[in-house]
């Protein structure tokens, strides 16, 4: 029996104890051929062996001894030659393996490498690999870490994940719907929070579902308690409001520029009694600084009555017509529904970003509800305050920018979606890490994601992917010599995961630790729909009339059309409680 001095350590595992009595457990075979990149071993199984073959098959990493060193090759082919299978006598099987890295020996402890500095012999040994170099492979080096799970090949070793190059470069969940991708990011922000308690964490939540999972770590903002002044969108994302996704009118998207660039100035200027056309020239419709409906209105009724815009009289008479519809739509009271108007910049990107945090560092902005015209400026405007905090708080302020089913706000055709969010999304993955402001894209479609955002995820959690297209994105994306291991994305099984990237030691392949029933996404949500009315008007857990009503209130106007544009006009103070203001300079933010 072949004995590779593991036992001497005493740092066998269970499996290994079990098979020590067989013969030549711990022997595969011998290497009889090898190029740049992968090796093929010949073994012998005997008609008494079958269960030892059990232990090399496709995905395991074996190891093949060259005295000094130890390459480790992973698994991921198995042929038995002629394919006929003998009962009686020894089967020979071909096992090929592809090369990632080598083992040696350090001063108490084995040391991995990537890369082959030294490649296996014709008829080197190959045995099953140690379990102390098992973990040498999957070590970080003494870098602030969390556990995340455990490796598929041996659930008694910890699957490790580094904390910060994770977060700094970005990461990536990938996986077709019900692998349990919302249940693992869940997993790790919980693992993240208690790292990095600095971190601020924002959820762009589109099924409502995360609130459910962190409620110790967060606060929920949905459409009701949502309060996101209009003064805070810059022209293109009021544009998309104005015209509820469909192609604005250029003519009076020009004329709107003006007129908003004038009412920040009335506002500015408010003792001064008169709207001065024009404006500062300092002030822009793209400025973060207030201004009243009451006065855009007031201006487009003047220009109207005037001889030289007669020509413009009908871009202006729709224009005020889309301003109006808006203002009377309750679906967008988030934005129009105060009756004070004030300068309240730092009283809602406080109240958004978690500044103080309070304890609860978790932002989940629930979108379910958001009417979908609007979806796409609101996470434009929040992706750009997240860059911009991180940008002028000088890196003191971390901010995490959660992306939930992201190809919808960055798909890969450029012709789809909504340009403005595509942009601050792009711009945080190019340029955040450098001032604290990082990127988490989780989707189950990577083949409809914009691949430039994609490549800027320095870390990978590939889960089941079917699509053979975005199987190939992620091989692309794999940057070490373990590329085989994605042969394994159709097969995998639930919570498990192939991670790769800056994040972790090697290529892994793990499953995510198993939460319980109360810390799973949108299990509170799910448990309160299955439960039956009490008037007793539920249908196979179905609650109709609860639905019903939430459909009508949804369409209840929560102010009268009389005195919407009257003095004083649209404000952003809501019953929430305020926070403290935050330290970051208001003119900063007319960057």
């Amino acid at each position: 029996m072949y004995i590779d001095g593991d036992a001497m350590q005493g740092e066998t595992t269970s499996q290994e104890r079990r098979m020590a009595g067989q013969p030549a457990a711990r022997v595969l075979g011998h290497v009889v051929q090898c190029d740049g990149a992968r090796a093929v071993i010949a073994a012998t199984i005997g008609k008494d062996e079958v269960g030892i073959a059990g232990t090399w098959t496709v995905g395991k990493l074996i190891s093949i001894n060259l005295g000094t060193t130890r390459t480790v090759g992973l698994i991921y082919a198995i042929e038995r030659p002629q394919r006929r299978w003998d009962d009686e006598g020894g089967n020979p099987i071909m096992v090929c393996v592809e090369l990632i890295g080598e083992v040696r020996d350090g001063d108490g402890a084995p040391i991995f490498d990537r890369g082959i500095t030294e490649y296996p012999h014709i008829g080197a040994l190959a045995h099953r690999i140690r379990a102390r170099d098992l973990r040498a492979i999957y070590d970080l080096g003494g870098r602030r870490s969390v556990t995340i799970g455990q490796l598929s090949q041996d659930n008694a070793i910890d699957a490790c994940l580094a904390v910060d190059e994770t977060l700094s470069r970005h990461f990536a969940f990938v996986g077709t719907t019900g692998v349990g991708k919302s249940t693992a990011v869940s997993l790790l922000l919980r693992k993240t929070i208690e790292a990095r308690p600095d971190l601020r964490v924002l959820i762009l939540d589109p099924h409502n579902e995360f609130a459910a999972a962190l409620p110790e770590h967060s606060v929920r903002i949905d459409t009701n308690s949502l309060d996101l002044p209009f003064w805070l969108f810059r022209l293109e994302e009021f544009v998309e409001v104005l015209y509820r996704g469909r192609e604005p009118v250029m003519e009076e998207v020009e004329l709107l520029r003006d007129l908003i660039a004038t009412a920040k100035h009335a506002y500015r200027n408010s003792g001064a009694g008169v709207l001065k056309r024009g404006g500062d020239s300092g002030i822009t419709a793209d400025t973060p600084l207030p201004y009243r409906m009451a006065d855009l209105v007031h201006e487009i009724d003047e220009r109207m009555g005037q001889l030289e815009t007669k020509t413009e009289r009908p871009y202006y008479r729709q224009l005020r017509a889309r301003i109006e519809a808006a203002l009377n739509d309750p679906r967008y009271r988030f934005m129009f529904s105060s009756h004070l108007i004030e300068d309240s910049i730092h009283e809602t990107v406080g109240r958004i970003f978690r500044i103080p945090s309070e304890g609860r560092p978790v932002t989940c902005f629930e979108m379910a509800g958001l009417p979908s015209e609007v979806v796409n400026s609101v996470c434009s405007v929040l992706a750009r305050l997240a860059f911009d905090l991180a940008l002028w708080s000088d890196g003191r302020l971390k901010l995490l920018v959660l992306c939930e089913e992201a190809h919808r706000y960055m798909p890969a055709d450029p012709r789809l979606g909504f340009a403005p969010t595509r942009h601050a999304l792009s711009r945080i993955a190019k340029e955040g890490r450098k001032y604290g402001c990082y990127l988490g894209v989780v989707t189950q479609r990577p083949g409809d994601l914009d691949p430039t955002v994609l490549s800027q995820c320095s870390t990978v959690f590939a889960m089941r992917l079917a699509n053979e297209q975005d199987q190939s994105i992620i091989r692309s994306a794999i940057a070490d010599s373990s590329a085989s291991t994605l042969a394994f994305l159709s097969a995998m099984g639930q919570r498990e995961a192939i991670a790769f990237g800056d994040g972790v030691a090697t290529t892994m392949r793990m499953k995510f630790e198993k939460l319980p029933d109360e810390r799973l996404p949108g299990i509170k949500d799910k448990l309160a729909d299955a439960a039956p009315a009490s008037d007793g008007r539920s249908v196979d857990g179905v609650d109709l009339a609860r639905i019903v009503e939430q459909m009508r209130s949804s369409g209840k106007r929560t102010r009268t059309t009389s005195g919407v544009f009257g003095a004083g006009t649209l404000g952003s103070v809501r019953d929430l409680p305020r926070d403290e203001e935050i330290a970051v300079p208001r003119s900063r933010f007319t960057r």
